[in-house]
């Protein structure tokens, strides 16, 4: 089984950076950067894994939150911050989102959230 992940954010070289990382672990991913985007590819892909970044235009993070676990309780999802926002991660967390990182954060870190909710399968060689 291919694990999927969808990239929501309205920054381009972030979805860009987040997209080429998890393709290359071998992840099959999407992007969508608004609110509407996401919830198409949620209801037509079914992705395991939403990488969400709350500030969007539009439709915030935790509305498009709500609505993914509306849709899909089980689908997981890590949510991305600027630095300090403590009631809107507090908020997240108890609509379900798993964990969070902050802005700018560490590649190392989101793969291992990434890889521990959605562990690869292991490749034969």
């Amino acid at each position: 089984m291919e694990g999927k992940i969808l990239i929501v954010d309205d920054q381009y070289g972030i979805r860009i950076l987040l997209n080429e990382i998890f393709q290359k672990e071998g992840y099959k991913t999407y992007q969508a950067a608004n609110g509407v985007q996401a919830l198409s590819i949620v209801e037509k892909e079914a992705p395991h894994l939403v990488i969400l970044d709350m500030k969007i235009p539009g439709m915030d993070g935790l509305e498009i939150l709500r609505r993914v676990k509306k849709h899909d309780e089980g689908i997981q999802v890590i949510i991305m911050t600027a630095y300090g926002e403590l009631d809107m991660i507090h908020e997240a967390m108890k609509l379900g989102a798993i964990t969070h990182f902050a802005k700018p954060f560490d590649i190392d870190e989101i793969r291992a959230a990434v890889r521990k909710e959605l562990p690869l399968p292991e490749k034969s060689s």
